[in-house]
C-alpha cells in the first residue's frame, strides 16, 4: 500500500512538470546555472591556497636555512630536511656554498648552487643566455655587474684562481714576476680553472655581485665535500603552516636556523584572504538570485493551477497533500539542475585556473553531495512561500471562475 501511494506521487509530481515543459526548463536552468557558479566557486575557493602559494613561490624563497655557530650544512641535513618538509610541498630548495676566488687578481665571490633548483626558487632573475647545469659544470653565470667590470659576454671564458679547503693563503711575491705568482698559484694548495659564461644574471639586487656555479663542480675544485652556508627553500605554505614547520626543524635538528621570509607569507596570507572573501561573497549572491529565480517561478506555477489546485480540494484533497505535491516537484527541479550544475561548475572551474594560474585542478568528488543538498534545500525553501498560498484557494469561488 505504501509503495503504489510512493509511485502515484512520483508520478503525479513528474507529469505535472512534464505537462509545464517551458516553466520545468526555466527553473532547471535557473538553478543550473546556480549550481555551476556555486560548485565551480567551491572548488576555486579550496584550491585557491594551493594556486596562490604556487603563485608566489615565483618570488622568491620564504624559508631560508643557517648553521649555527661554525657548522656547515650537510648532504644528509638537507635529505632530512626535504623529509621534515615533505617532497610535495617542496616548489624548490637550493643550497649555497661561497667561495673567495681571483679573476685577475681581483677578488670575486663564486656561489656554488644546484642550479636547477635554483631557478625553481628564482625564476624572476633574467638571465641573458642560459642557465648553467650539472651536465655542464665548466659553464657559470656571471652576475650583471662582474660581467661590466670584466668586460665578459656570452661565450667567453676566464680562469679563476683561489685557495683549496684547509689550505692557507699566500700573498704574491713582490719579486716575483705574475707568471712566477701563477705558477705558484696553481700549487698544491691553490686551483686554478678556466670557466665559460653561459648566461649574465640580472636581478636589480646583490645576485649581480656573484658568480653562480654548479656547487658538485666548486666541491671538487676546492677539494672538498659538500658544505652549505645557507639553503634557500620555497615551500607551498601559509603563516600558520610557516610556524609549524620552523618550530618542527628547530625541534628535530638542532644544527639548523631556520628562518621564514615573514613579508611572502604575510602578503600572501593577505592576498589570500582577500579572494576568498570575495569568492565567499560572489557565491552568497548567487544563492540569494537562485533563490529568488525558484521562488518566482513556483508561485507562476501555483498561480496557473489555482483551477487545477481549486479541483483537487474539491474532490477532498488536503492542503497538506497539495502542498506536499508542489514542495516534491520543487525537490526534483533542484535534484535535476544540481546535478547538470555540478559538472558545468567542475568545468567552470578548471577553465579558471587554466587561464588565471596555468594549472589544472584536480575534481572534489565531495563537492557533489554538497551542491545537490544545497540546491535542494534552496528549491525547498523558496517554495515555501508559494506552496503556502495553495491553503488561500477556496475552490468553491475558484471554480465558479471569480
Amino acid at each position: 500500500m505504501v509503495n503504489r501511494r510512493r509511485k502515484m506521487y512520483l508520478k503525479m509530481v513528474t507529469s505535472s512538470l512534464i505537462r509545464r515543459a517551458s516553466r520545468l526548463i526555466i527553473a532547471v536552468l535557473a538553478i543550473a546555472i546556480g549550481a555551476t557558479i556555486l560548485s565551480g566557486l567551491v572548488t576555486i575557493y579550496y584550491d585557491i591556497p594551493r594556486q596562490l602559494g604556487r603563485e608566489f613561490r615565483s618570488y622568491g624563497a620564504n624559508l631560508l636555512l643557517l648553521p649555527k655557530g661554525d657548522a656547515r650544512i650537510s648532504r644528509e641535513d638537507l635529505e632530512r630536511v626535504r623529509g621534515i618538509i615533505g617532497s610535495d610541498r617542496i616548489v624548490g630548495m637550493a643550497p649555497y656554498r661561497y667561495q673567495t676566488v681571483k679573476i685577475n687578481e681581483q677578488p670575486y665571490i663564486i656561489a656554488g648552487t644546484d642550479l636547477p633548483q635554483a631557478k625553481k626558487n628564482s625564476p624572476f632573475w633574467y638571465v641573458e643566455g642560459d642557465w648553467g647545469s650539472a651536465a655542464a659544470p665548466d659553464q657559470v653565470m656571471v652576475g650583471k655587474e662582474i660581467a661590466e667590470t670584466l668586460n665578459l659576454s656570452i661565450g667567453d671564458t676566464f680562469t679563476v684562481l683561489g685557495v683549496k679547503y684547509g689550505r692557507r693563503a699566500e700573498a704574491s711575491g713582490q719579486n716575483l714576476s705574475a707568471e712566477e705568482n701563477r705558477v705558484r698559484d696553481e700549487g698544491e694548495q691553490n686551483f686554478a680553472k678556466k670557466l665559460t659564461v653561459c648566461g649574465i644574471v640580472t636581478t636589480g639586487g646583490a645576485e649581480e655581485g656573484f658568480i653562480f656555479a654548479d656547487v658538485d663542480m666548486l666541491d671538487g675544485l676546492i677539494g672538498d665535500s659538500f658544505r652549505g652556508d645557507v639553503v634557500e627553500c620555497s615551500v607551498v605554505a601559509d603563516s600558520e603552516q610557516m610556524e609549524e614547520l620552523t618550530a618542527a626543524l628547530e625541534a628535530e635538528m638542532p644544527g639548523i636556523q631556520p628562518r621564514a621570509v615573514r613579508r611572502l607569507t604575510q602578503a600572501q596570507d593577505i592576498v589570500l584572504g582577500k579572494l576568498q572573501a570575495l569568492v565567499l561573497l560572489v557565491t552568497v549572491v548567487v544563492l540569494i538570485i537562485t533563490m529568488i529565480s525558484v521562488s518566482t517561478t513556483m508561485m507562476a506555477m501555483v498561480a496557473e493551477r489555482r483551477r487545477e489546485i481549486a479541483l483537487k480540494k474539491a474532490l477532498g484533497a488536503e492542503n497538506r497533500l497539495v502542498m506536499g505535491e508542489l514542495l516534491g516537484e520543487g525537490v526534483l527541479l533542484g535534484f535535476i539542475g544540481s546535478v547538470v550544475g555540478v559538472f558545468l561548475g567542475f568545468e567552470f572551474a578548471q577553465r579558471v585556473s587554466l587561464n588565471v594560474f596555468g594549472r589544472a585542478i584536480d575534481f572534489q568528488w565531495p563537492i557533489i553531495p554538497v551542491t545537490i543538498a544545497v540546491f535542494i534545500a534552496i528549491t525547498v525553501l523558496a517554495s515555501i512561500l508559494p506552496v503556502r498560498r495553495v491553503m488561500d484557494i477556496h475552490p468553491a469561488i475558484v471554480l465558479r471562475g471569480e
